[in-house]
């Protein structure tokens, strides 16, 4: 079976300023957030990309800050899981003990996204990425 990497991380918050300063502040990270349309999310830049935004360092990871008053239910961090199949993917995790929470998202640029409950009741997530030229 083919290993899927984790990709991305993301952590709720209370006050978006707050984060994004204290993040900055502490750890040097690219804080920026991408306005009411994609619900006031902040992404995290913690390594160099490329021009697609793409990491340069492999095993490096980016991530983001959603508005815990937007999604009240998922007060812990979570990580991101890139998958080829969304679909498939949803599939093994249910017959696997796992629970989808929630309908697939498209992420305008990024790809498909939904997130899950593990086996142990962890919130995860998982993303099929946008392929060239297609989604």
């Amino acid at each position: 079976m083919k290993k899927s990497p984790v990709t991305h991380f993301e952590m709720p918050y209370k006050d978006g300023r707050r984060v994004s300063e204290f993040y900055s502040k502490v750890f040097g990270w690219g804080m920026s957030e991408t306005g009411e349309e994609m619900g006031h999310y902040i992404l995290a830049t913690t390594t160099e990309t490329d021009e697609n935004r793409m990491v340069q360092t492999p095993g490096n990871i980016n991530g983001g800050f959603y508005d815990l008053k937007q999604t009240p239910g998922s007060t812990e961090p979570s990580v991101v899981i890139e998958v080829e199949d969304l679909e498939q993917s949803m599939e093994s995790i249910k017959r696997s003990g796992g629970e989808i929470l929630g309908e697939p998202q498209d992420i305008p640029g990024v790809g498909l996204w939904v997130s899950f409950r593990d086996s142990e009741g962890t919130r995860v997530s998982i993303l099929q990425p946008k392929q060239e030229g297609g989604s």
